[in-house]
């Protein structure tokens, strides 16, 4: 026995929710061989807590807008590993070091996985599509000695802006607002 058409459908929407707020290692298990209760899981990671929660918020809004609503949501609060149920599908939403951790796709490894290509991850140049976060020889430059993206890494730290020193103002918290030290007793 196979996932049910309406099963697959739910779930690469689901799917193609996740990637669409970047998550990571995206997949679909058909587990309905497996399981009685559920046809399919979603994997899909994230690097920190915010980014689980919103993969969770746009995974729940996409479905609801095709009629489809989570009968339970567990691990919201933590958001460190998130499981939404949608009866044929399962959607669990992982931080990465968990989605390492228990590694589902062992766990679930005799099951097979139903297909999902990201629309939005731009192609590459055999068209096939690649994995985001792969280089390939023509995204690095041959005069520089390390390999470079195209594209920004989400999860790259971004400096923050030059500051210049005028912009800068001292404070003393222990000060009274108008700037003396009266108001602390010292």
């Amino acid at each position: 026995m196979t996932a049910s058409a309406e099963a697959r459908e739910t779930a690469l929407l689901a799917a193609q929710a996740a990637a669409d707020k970047l998550a990571t290692d995206v997949s679909i298990v058909d587990v309905s061989d497996r399981l009685a209760i559920t046809d399919a899981f979603v994997l899909a990671a994230a690097p920190n807590e915010r980014q689980v929660q919103a993969i969770v918020d746009e995974v729940e809004e996409r479905l609801r807008r095709h009629g489809v609503k989570p009968v339970r949501r567990e691990g919201v609060a933590e958001a460190r590993w998130v499981l939404l149920d949608f009866v044929d599908v399962v959607v669990h939403v992982q931080h990465t070091e968990e989605r390492a951790y228990y590694a589902l796709e062992r766990l679930w490894k005799d099951c097979p996985t139903i297909p999902f290509v990201d629309r939005a991850a731009p192609p590459a140049a055999d068209g096939a599509g690649a994995p985001s976060g792969t280089l390939s020889a023509d995204d690095v430059d041959p005069g520089s000695s390390d390999p470079v993206p195209l594209t920004p890494d989400p999860t790259a730290d971004v400096p923050d802006e030059e500051l210049v020193e005028d912009d800068l103002v001292e404070s003393d918290p222990l000060q009274d607002p108008a700037g003396g030290p009266e108001a602390t007793g010292r």
